[in-house]
């Protein structure tokens, strides 16, 4: 299945997009895709739901805008430095284990919505990545059962503000939370519809010129691992996003570097998880 939220922020209704390309509301059978969803069976609820009332569901109006596939998850996990060629181009040595560091929530936004430059910020970056959504509670697992705990992909721009992230001192949240810094969508793929996460395709281009272009099976440590890893860190809850690094081609690896100004536009996808574009405005407060 391909879930769907659809509708003005705040107001999101769920959908489905179907095998034949229709795309229906479902938000007679769930409010949301959250916690609750994941944790109660919802993916398989819904599969069986559809054969009874797929063909009756209203259709959802083409051109409409799309949210975050997702409610707000309890937590945002990403994995820094999981591409080794984005660790040589960060100047970083690539790392033993796993680098992990959090993103606000309050960053998620639709996977078409304007990009805020934050107010005083000069070095805004872009980060196209794969996103793995948890399923079902995920606490000490072994890596072989890892995949039985994820309930689908998605595709995040990981937005970065560099000089916050890297030259304020303490961790690296500072640069990756500002309002707008995580678009997610424009759909979850389960994972039946993405039956080998490990070969994935991954571009992101700024204005038309290509800047990132690479592939998941380049992924130092690869979805099992990760999941299994952290969730001897952490319990992991159904709805949580695990955010698994970028490849190289990001602004602060150019020489001179190249940051997002007002104007910019980003355009981005995945194979399988769909495509985003964001313009980038500048953040001015009143």
């Amino acid at each position: 299945m391909k879930l769907i939220k659809f509708g003005s922020p705040g107001s999101e209704k769920t959908g489905v997009i179907l095998e034949n390309g229709k795309t229906i509301d479902v938000s007679t059978f769930t409010p949301d895709y959250n916690e609750a969803f994941f944790e109660s069976n919802g993916l398989s609820r819904l599969s069986q739901w559809l054969k009874n009332n797929a063909a009756s569901a209203p259709e959802v109006p083409p051109g409409i805008r799309l949210g975050s596939p997702i409610g707000r998850p309890s937590k945002i996990i990403c994995i820094g430095l999981n591409y080794s060629d984005h660790a040589k181009e960060s100047g970083m040595a690539v790392p033993a284990e796993p680098i992990i560091f959090f993103k606000s929530t309050t960053a998620i936004t639709g996977p078409n919505d304007e990009l805020l430059i934050p107010q005083g910020s000069k070095k805004t970056d872009w980060e196209v990545e794969l996103a793995v959504v948890i399923g079902k509670t995920a606490r000490s697992i072994k890596e072989e059962h890892a995949l039985e705990h994820v309930g689908g992909y998605m595709l995040h721009n990981d937005y970065s503000e560099r000089e916050w992230q890297l030259e304020r001192g303490g961790q690296w949240v500072k640069g990756k939370s500002a309002d707008t810094f995580a678009p997610f969508g424009p759909w979850l793929t389960t994972p039946d519809e993405l039956p080998d996460p490990h070969n994935l395709r991954l571009w992101l281009s700024v204005n038309g010129v290509m800047k990132q272009d690479g592939n998941s099976r380049n992924l130092i440590f690869r979805i099992p691992h990760l999941v299994s890893y952290l969730s001897h860190f952490m319990t992991l809850l159904p709805g949580d996003v695990i955010s698994t690094g970028t490849p190289a081609g990001v602004g602060l690896g150019f020489t001179p570097p190249q940051y997002l100004v007002a104007g910019d536009v980003v355009e981005l996808g995945i194979d399988g998880l769909g495509t985003q574009r964001q313009t980038a405005s500048a953040l001015t407060l009143a």
